[in-house]
């Protein structure tokens, strides 16, 4: 899968932003010990060790979001599961993906697992005042794939993301908050899927992941999906 030079910039910028908070702070707690002393040891190993694990946890998720994990084969879906529920275990954000969710169309689709893992990261940046993101398996009326629920205040995909999501907008038009949006269509084209946002309602918006059905007389085709160029 190829990726424009500028999307490369922009999704690097992004981590950056997102990593830069927790790393500052492991920092600030070194300094607040050299600066006052022993009298803030207790006090700074906690802000030092909770960045610490803040900044492990997303790295773990960016991981295989952005990486190769996930890309030739998924891992499993109680492996992805935990690094996303670590992810979102702190903050406004909660994530409701129960351990029962078998998945099973998802886990068993190449690139699928990757692709849910990125629209969770698409939704968290929607719910910029907090809210809950639940995962629920699609099965049933000719549908098979996944489906986030995204709750809270303003939760609303604004048509620069939809474009961005559908892959109909100039790379040079991206930003650093519509990176991610295309991002995840990408992903999504690649891997042969079908994403579709929602909106339930003011507060509500839901993501679908699908993946298309074979037709009976058509051919399986092991090289599905295209490059996003």
């Amino acid at each position: 899968m190829q990726m424009d030079l500028r999307v490369t910039e922009l999704l690097a910028s992004k981590l950056c932003h997102d990593l830069i908070s927790p790393v500052s702070a492991i920092n600030n707690g070194v300094e607040l010990i050299e600066d006052i002393g022993e009298s803030v040891v207790d006090e700074a190993m906690k802000l030092i060790a909770d960045s610490a694990g803040h900044a492990s946890r997303r790295l773990k998720l960016f991981r295989v979001a952005y990486g190769r994990a996930g890309s030739e084969e998924n891992l499993p879906v109680k492996d992805m599961r935990l690094i996303a529920a670590q992810s979102f275990s702190v903050g406004k954000i909660k994530l409701h993906w129960p351990e029962t969710l078998t998945l099973t169309t998802i886990a068993d689709k190449r690139g699928g697992l990757k692709t849910l893992i990125n629209s969770l990261i698409l939704s968290e940046e929607l719910l910029a005042y907090g809210g809950d993101i639940t995962v629920t398996e699609i099965e049933g009326d000719g549908e098979q794939g996944c489906r986030l629920a995204v709750v809270g205040r303003a939760a609303f995909m604004a048509e620069n993301y939809k474009l961005a999501l559908d892959g109909r907008v100039d790379v040079e038009d991206l930003t650093p908050r519509t990176i991610q949006a295309y991002v995840t269509g990408r992903f999504a084209s690649y891997f042969g899927l079908e994403i579709y946002p929602c909106q339930v309602r003011d507060d509500c918006l839901e993501i679908a992941i699908l993946v298309p059905q074979q037709k009976e007389d058509e051919p399986a085709n092991e090289d599905e999906g295209v490059s996003p160029g």
